[in-house]
């Protein structure tokens, strides 16, 4: 009967041992995960972006995870982090925003190493109108231009490919600037596929 009762015990502590470990690997799975995303989102990010209103950002501090969190740049360009309250951050690039952070750590931190990621470019968009079976705004990434924007859209089988534009403000001004897809794609007209801009908007007639 005790042997009976000791090799319950036994076995009972074996499955214990067995799902904490699962746990400890679901945990760091999810940690590895997370690191990997933000590791493919620096990647993406040109050393020149500068941060916008509705960006989303991974703020880390090496050895303070209470301070290490995704954070949105909210509409008047701040975010809020423990103990620093409001920080500006539209209008910096991802390492002037980091060394505004870690200047403002060393306060309450002796050598404060910060991260500053942008993981989702959500200020940076354009926006995609007409004979298009995808409308609306289109995240604006890193040098994209005329034919990939169009290529993400794509047409309605009433597309007038050849009297497609885009509207770009500049200096409080409105310019029209044409673009003829047939034309662009047999290689002819390449000055027409231009990098877009933040704010500009691309119509299909």
């Amino acid at each position: 009967m005790k042997k009976a009762i000791k090799l319950a015990v036994f076995m009972g502590m074996v499955l214990l041992a067995a799902s904490i470990l699962a746990q400890t690997a679901d945990v760091t799975k999810s940690e590895e995960s997370k690191t990997d995303k933000a590791a493919d989102a620096a990647a993406a990010t040109p050393s020149d972006y500068v941060i916008g209103a509705d960006d989303t950002l991974h703020i880390s501090v090496w050895k303070e995870p209470d301070l290490s969190e995704t954070l949105p740049v909210r509409p008047d360009g701040k975010i809020s982090m423990p103990l620093l309250n409001d920080v500006m951050a539209a209008g910096l690039t991802p390492l002037e925003l980091k060394d505004s952070i870690t200047e403002k750590l060393k306060k309450y931190i002796a050598d404060p190493r910060v991260t500053v990621v942008v993981t989702a470019m959500n200020s940076r968009r354009i926006f995609v109108t007409g004979e298009v079976t995808h409308t609306g705004p289109m995240a604006l990434l890193p040098h994209m231009t005329m034919l990939q924007a169009l290529a993400e859209a794509g047409f309605t089988q009433f597309a007038n490919l050849k009297a497609i534009y885009v509207l770009r403000t500049e200096n409080g001004k409105q310019e029209k600037l044409p673009f003829n897809y047939k034309e662009v794609v047999k290689g002819n007209r390449p000055e027409q596929n231009i990098v877009l801009k933040p704010g500009d908007t691309v119509v299909v007639p």
